[in-house]
């Protein structure tokens, strides 16, 4: 039985989904404030559910308890949830959970980190946090695997993040040519789910990317060229970033300051065999932009 802890967030719900379609058994972690709608959705899909809290380390021992795998991705950057931060959930609660794995025997620990051209920018309270789990699962005794995805497309390609689609408004961090390996969160389920059965995933560090390296303007094109309109441009220079950056006020500013610069800055990843050793479908950022605009 894999258990799955994130389960009510995006990733998670997807791990679940596929992890359901491939007839294998999961155990979802829940709070009592989970989203009804969320852990109804868990229940469709057959999971057991169990009530845990990556700050109770009581609670990770029960959900551990029987499990085979673990897979894991909560992080407290969108939580509305009190006492939720980096150092509680992404830092110690973490950690916490390694050790609840190991001390349940837990054949297999599959963390999802970020990309290592992120873990490069120090300073940032996530991403520290980010490096310091994986070097304390690596020590662990686990068997572990690693995935750092880089920039998810279904974020960053967002009207949240000033990628305004509909509206035909693009906001560019930096220049906008400098290239980023966009992925599909879709197949960072998919090479979660599939790392749970494949030897090459055994105790290794892998970086995740799309099937092609864009830059941000290369994306506007392939919206335009769907839409059949021109978007307005707006460029936010590398000066403007970094000036968020050393004014941030908080952890979760911080944080969003350095991820808008390292998107400027590009993050490309070589994808080249990847795909087809984890017989994961690649989704391309033109398969994604003809979905969010209705499949014109």
């Amino acid at each position: 039985m894999t258990l799955v802890v994130g389960a009510t967030g995006l990733l998670g719900t997807e791990i679940c989904g596929r992890l359901a379609s491939a007839d294998k058994r999961f155990r979802a972690v829940v709070r009592s404030t989970s989203d009804p709608a969320k852990t109804e959705a868990l229940k469709q899909f057959g999971g057991e559910l169990v009530e845990g809290d990556l700050k109770d380390r009581a609670s990770l021992g029960r959900a551990c308890a029987g499990a085979t795998a673990v897979t894991t991705t909560p992080t407290a950057i969108h939580s509305q949830q009190p006492g939720d931060t980096f150092e509680t959930v992404d830092l110690r609660g973490q950690m916490q959970l390694i050790d609840a794995a190991r001390a349940a025997k837990v054949g297999q620990f599959v963390f999802v980190s970020v990309s290592g051209n992120l873990l490069k920018h120090g300073d940032n309270p996530l991403f520290d946090a980010k490096q310091a789990v994986e070097n304390h699962l690596q020590r662990s005794g686990l068997t572990y695997t690693i995935l750092r995805p880089t920039f998810f497309m279904e974020i960053w390609l967002s009207p949240h993040l000033g990628f305004d689609f509909a509206d035909g408004k693009a906001t560019i961090y930096g220049s906008g040519e400098n290239k980023i390996s966009y992925i599909s969160l879709h197949n960072v389920a998919d090479f979660t789910v599939a790392a749970l059965s494949n030897a090459a995933a055994r105790n290794a560090v892998l970086e995740l990317g799309g099937p092609e390296a864009l830059t941000q303007l290369e994306v506007v094109r392939i919206f335009e060229e769907i839409t059949a309109r021109t978007f307005e441009k707006k460029f936010v220079p590398e000066e403007a970033l970094r000036a968020p950056e050393t004014a941030a006020s908080n952890p979760v500013e911080q944080k969003f300051a350095d991820l808008t610069l390292a998107a400027a800055r590009g993050d490309n990843i070589d994808m080249s065999d990847m795909f087809k050793k984890f017989s994961v479908r690649p989704r391309s950022a033109r398969e994604y932009a003809k979905l969010v605009m209705g499949g014109t």
